[in-house]
């Protein structure tokens, strides 16, 4: 059996990767130098202000970690291994001075036999880590990264300063292993069409050993009681000599009958196998194990409703997103993931768990994780299996042009191998996608790009039962947009062209003409807390929020396009005036945000089944923002819209289609009821009481009687309408009493005007 031997790291930088730094610090591991360097050097957190530009120099410095190794004690049959799982980014690693691997990548883990080069106590291991990649020529944002496997985002983006971090991101450790032990093991299986069966094929990898001995390999199944209900027992096999390939070895297949199936969240349990490898000696003697977990499930993406029979052929229509999930169509409710810090290397199980536990409790059944991040660490996935919340996995491609250079393209092959190896045998996994916003006219790639092309191949030929897309968004989907109140300019549809809506209109309008199969980015923006932005913003530029520092370097202005963004205290004073205050503002940009949020993910859900998801944009954040699309602040607290955006996804609801947020006073208000179901489950007939109420009355809108609501079907009602009253100047509460059936109510906050009126309309009391 392997034993882990920790090594304790220090850390210093230079200019020339040839010499030695003149100042080392201990290193965490796992972590980044970058990280380390900060507290050691008792830097201001870089959360606060502009303080990050202080890690501006550390981008092109070499890194050198170093630790000391003292030889171990070896039995005759075992070996000492130099492990890692990730050091981001190109590093060379040495023993004694002796370079054992150059590496350009991340994700490709490293295993290094290094018995034969331990020769005494004291002997000195480093690493050494080129700095952080950047193409030549490129302005200093994300397209530096365009000919590397290292994620964008931190080059820059509307939501993360240009903050780069590198080092030991994972485990590093030495490992005594058995001459003979086993490298890899892996459950594969394929269900049957009726999901009563799995065909299972085991493959495994074993190391090169020293003698010719006879090993004994054998494989048993776990259920959730930890009762065995499968195993296997493989012919005796030769590891080989040492310097010999590893030896691969794939099972019979094998019969598994009547599997416990793993679902997503809402819709089932997540039952999940323990599938156990054990290596024996001739002997007997125990050598080595391997486990894991699995979940069985089917996952498809197949062609959207509306849109499967428009003709021939076929290929030129509108490419399949539905999600089918063991024979199941289901709506995908969730939202965009970014990675949870700025150092990767900080990142655990107790970092993702409150955000993933968040996810859940909001109804989501699936987190796109968007390709200008790192790959999650393992985990993520393993808490994603446990909750049922699946994954639509991005390879690191983003908002680039990731061209057809055959060095890009021979490190993408190896990087994308590694990380689908490491990925696939998650039963969350339900998405490979090649990246973000590549067929844009700012990426300019397309079907024919040679990296999408070879990240189709390795999925097909490394887990081809997992749906692939080349981008997002493919033809029909939608990514957009991200405010309350469009201009002409930001049409989601040419309908809107010919509208007498095309001088501006809401978010409610735009999403009722978009039309689209999949909304898989989508955003409302909103300032952060107050107890937030005096932390990271200095006093004397707190209000009124103007561009330039701290609030446009915390992403308040100039974020996106133009200078409002992600702030918008135009919109504000549209509907609203100026804002008195700085708790003022952040109240109407909340107030608006929960508004938004709540009318784009119930119009997404209510075009079921042309539509298939709705995931806004986005779900995190890796620092403190002063304004952003995000639903949870840095690091897993909850912003209002949160709560509203849980209140829409319910599973069975009561919902309301209004056309627009704001009325005039004497303006007839219409709205269109719906009953929405995403079980398969039939519902029986309801009685929804509706009304409306403002400042000065209450409106009975009506009583409606629904009839039955079939399995995963929406129904909806005829268009109700009541004229505004002549004085009102307030906001407006639509109550949907779903009577007998409380947690099917629906609430939503709309605005009347009274252009003569001077009383201004103050934002809801929000959580």
């Amino acid at each position: 059996m392997s034993n882990i031997i920790p090594l304790e790291f220090t850390v210093g930088h230079t200019s020339d990767k040839n010499e030695l730094p003149k100042k080392n610090i201990p290193a965490s591991v796992p972590g980044n130098a970058q990280y380390d360097w900060a507290r050691a050097e008792n830097y201001p957190d870089h959360n606060v202000g502009e303080n990050f530009k202080m890690f501006d120099w550390m981008e092109d410095v070499y890194w050198r970690y170093s630790a000391k190794i003292d030889k171990p004690e070896l039995k005759d049959d075992e070996r000492i291994y130099f492990v890692s799982d990730g050091i981001d980014y190109e590093f060379e690693i040495l023993l004694n001075n002796k370079k054992l691997l150059y590496q350009e990548g991340m994700f490709t883990p490293v295993n290094i036999d290094i018995t034969e080069l331990v020769t005494a106590d004291n002997s000195t291991l480093d690493i050494i880590i080129y700095p952080v990649p950047k193409a030549e020529g490129r302005a200093k944002d994300r397209s530096e990264a365009d000919e590397s496997v290292k994620p964008a985002v931190s080059y820059g983006w509307d939501w993360h300063p240009r903050l780069i971090p590198s080092g030991l991101y994972e485990q590093c450790y030495l490992e005594i292993k058995p001459a003979c032990y086993i490298k890899d093991a892996e459950l594969r299986y394929v269900l049957s069409d009726d999901l009563s069966a799995a065909d299972i094929t085991l493959e495994v990898e074993l190391s090169a050993k020293n003698k010719s001995n006879r090993e004994k390999l054998n494989w048993q199944l776990f259920d959730k009681n930890n009762e065995i209900v499968c195993e296997y027992v493989f012919e005796e096999r030769t590891c080989g000599l040492p310097g010999e390939r590893i030896e691969r070895i794939d099972s019979d297949l094998i019969k598994f009958n009547k599997p416990e199936l793993w679902w997503p969240s809402e819709h089932g349990e997540q039952i999940l196998y323990k599938s156990v490898f054990t290596l024996l000696d001739a002997s007997g003697k125990f050598l080595d194990i391997k486990e894991s977990r699995v979940g069985f499930r089917r996952c498809k993406l197949v062609p959207n409703f509306d849109i499967a029979d428009k003709g021939f052929p076929l290929s030129s229509n509108l490419p399949p997103i539905t999600m089918e999930i063991n024979n199941r169509r289901i709506f995908c409710k969730g939202s965009n993931w970014v990675e949870p810090e700025i150092f990767t290397g900080i990142i655990t199980r107790e970092t993702y768990e409150p955000l993933i536990k968040l996810a859940k409790d909001a109804h989501f059944n699936i987190l796109r994780e968007w390709g200008g991040c790192i790959i999650s660490k393992e985990s993520f996935f393993d808490l994603c299996d446990e909750y049922g919340i699946m994954v639509w996995r991005e390879f690191p491609l983003a908002c680039n042009n990731y061209r057809d250079i055959p060095k890009y393209l021979e490190i993408l092959d190896r990087e994308s191998r590694a990380i689908i190896k490491r990925v696939r045998r998650h039963a969350s996994l339900a998405i490979w996608c090649g990246g973000n916003e590549l067929f844009n006219n700012w990426s300019g790639m397309n079907d024919q790009s040679h990296a999408l092309r070879l990240l189709n191949a390795n999925c097909y030929e490394l887990d081809r039962f997992t749906p692939f897309l080349p981008t997002s968004p493919v033809p029909g989907m939608g990514h957009g947009c991200y405010v309350f109140r469009y201009d002409n300019k930001s049409l989601m549809s040419p309908k809107l062209l010919d509208s007498d809506k095309s001088e501006g209109y809401d978010c409610l309008t735009a999403m009722i003409y978009a039309e689209k199969t999949a909304y898989t980015e989508f955003g409302n923006p909103s300032a952060s807390d107050i107890d937030t932005l005096k932390y990271i913003i200095p006093e004397a530029e707190l209000f009124p929020p103007k561009s330039g520092g701290a609030w446009q370097e915390h992403h308040g202005f100039f974020a996106w396009t133009g200078e409002n963004s992600w702030l918008y205290p135009n919109v504000v004073e549209y509907y609203f005036g100026e804002a008195a205050n700085l708790e003022e503002l952040i109240g109407y940009t909340q107030m608006l945000q929960c508004i938004g949020y709540k009318g784009i993910y119930e119009e997404a859900r209510r075009q079921w089944k042309k539509c298939s998801m709705a995931l806004n944009w986005c779900y995190n954040e890796p620092w403190l923002t002063a304004a952003g699309n995000n639903l949870v602040t840095y690091p897993a607290k909850p912003k209002p819209a949160y709560y509203s955006v849980r209140e829409s996804c319910r599973q069975q609801m009561a919902s309301a289609r209004v056309k627009k947020f704001d009325f005039e006073n004497g303006e007839d208000f219409e709205a269109e009821l719906f009953i929405l179901n995403d079980l398969p489950e039939i519902i029986e007939p309801l009685t929804v009481r509706v009304t409306l109420k403002s400042a000065s009355k209450t409106y009975d809108i009506c009583t409606w009687n629904t009839g039955e609501t079939p399995e995963s079907e929406h129904q909806h009602s005829d268009i109700y309408s009541v004229k505004l009253d002549e004085t009102d100047n307030c906001l407006l509460r639509l109550t949907l009493e779903v009577i007998g059936k409380p947690e099917m109510n629906s609430e939503y906050l709309f605005m009347c005007r009274n252009k003569q009126s001077t009383k201004k309309i103050l934002p809801e009391t929000l959580r």
